[in-house]
């Protein structure tokens, strides 16, 4: 029986390495990646693509992210031994503008307590209730076209490396300004492809209701899919293919592709846009422009620009903010600048107008970076079954 157990303690610690520090199986149960990356999707992400990354909580339940199993609110870590939060900077690499980028949520702005569901789980794992969310947060939310505050109520927190898994595409890297203008990304001023499986929102305005089963076989277009229009029709998130198709449907009339200006509010978008500031009117399809901060890059600072930066210094390089008189006070002292000490990327979904991503929530921090999706090692169609084509494909760069 001893044998029997130092052989299973001693699988359980090898099998715990693997996964923290090479790769990790995880399952996508959200559509904000496809048709790039489809619900039900099971992959493997690499954690040596971007360098190692030391666990910050290492005393932790084996095989379990943050919960324990079969509950909903146990956590599965102790907090007592908290090491350093990653390997020396300069043996970590920087993701890439179109990798597929495995992080942990940054978290923002969300009310209730709540953090959105997550995109990632790993293998085996279930969603749960959740109240965890950023103290150092005040909830803002859209009232009557005004960005209101929100009190959230008791707010728990939990460590760097226990919060939700989110995978989203990167098109911008540190020291690069984005912009999306109609939908189309630029980046320094020139325009992105855009990924060849990637989706906008269509609204249809119908003479009679489309065959749901038609769609699901002839254009893998699932009833999920299909959600009420803003103006009275249907929306359905569709590549420019499969749009270009349903537009010559007898039932269409007319069809058109969501392009929301500046300034756009509805009852539709419970959260507004990065930096959540009434000074800053950005939409989904027309945002920016936004400079990425890169480390070791030293940005004027002043009131009007600190809305869209004061998250990373206050909260991800742990300083103390505030503004005292029209003066920006950090650490105490008065700054007219500031030099980022972390790179950061903005990340967002192919599926354009179905993703809550960094147009919403704002930058990602290197040291949230978890890995790169490489692998569907196993997909099922949660309607049709497996799907044979897509197993042990790679997952490539856009």
């Amino acid at each position: 029986m001893g044998q029997w157990g130092d052989a299973i303690l001693f699988a359980v610690i090898v099998a715990t390495v693997f996964r923290t520090f090479t790769f990790e199986a995880f399952t996508i149960p959200t559509p904000s990646m496809e048709k790039s990356l489809l619900v039900g999707d099971y992959l493997f992400v690499s954690k040596l693509s971007y360098g190692p990354r030391m666990p910050m909580t290492p005393i932790t339940f084996p095989f379990t992210h943050h919960t324990m199993p079969l509950t909903t609110s146990t956590p599965c870590f102790v907090e007592l031994v908290q090491p350093a939060l990653s390997a020396p900077a300069g043996l970590r690499a920087i993701p890439q503008r179109g990798d597929a980028v495995v992080f942990n949520f940054p978290g923002r702005r969300y009310g209730g307590g709540q953090l959105p569901e997550p995109e990632l789980l790993p293998t085996g794992a279930t969603t749960a209730a959740r109240n965890i969310h950023d103290p150092t947060f005040k909830m803002l939310n859209m009232v009557d076209g005004q960005v209101r505050q929100v009190d959230t109520g008791g707010i728990l927190v939990r460590p760097l490396d226990k919060k939700e898994n989110y995978i989203k595409r990167c098109v911008a890297v540190a020291g690069d300004t984005l912009e999306v203008r109609h939908g189309l990304v630029f980046i320094n001023g020139q325009q992105q492809d855009l990924p060849g499986m990637a989706q906008y929102g269509y609204e249809f305005i119908l003479k009679d209701r489309f065959n749901e089963r038609m769609l699901k076989e002839q254009y893998d277009i699932s009833p999920d899919d299909l959600s009420p229009g803003e103006n009275g029709g249907v929306s359905i998130p569709l590549t420019e293919t499969n749009a270009a198709k349903l537009k010559t449907f007898n039932n269409v009339d007319p069809c058109t592709r969501q392009d929301h200006p500046k300034g756009y509010a509805s009852p539709y978008h419970k959260w507004p846009y990065f930096p959540n500031h009434p000074d800053y009117d950005w939409s989904e399809d027309n945002f920016g422009p936004l400079w990425i901060p890169k480390k070791g890059a030293t940005i004027a600072l002043n009131l009007r620009n600190l809305p869209l930066y004061e998250r990373a210094i206050q909260v991800y390089e742990h300083n103390d903010l505030r503004v005292e008189g029209g003066r920006i006070l950090i650490n105490g002292k008065e700054a007219t600048g500031y030099t980022f000490q972390q790179d950061y990327f903005w990340l967002m979904g192919d599926n354009r107008h179905r993703s809550q991503d960094a147009r919403f929530w704002g930058f990602v921090p290197h040291d949230h970076v978890v890995g790169k999706a490489v692998l569907i090692w196993f997909t099922k169609d949660p309607y049709t079954g497996i799907r044979w084509k897509r197993l042990f494909t790679l997952v490539g760069r856009k």
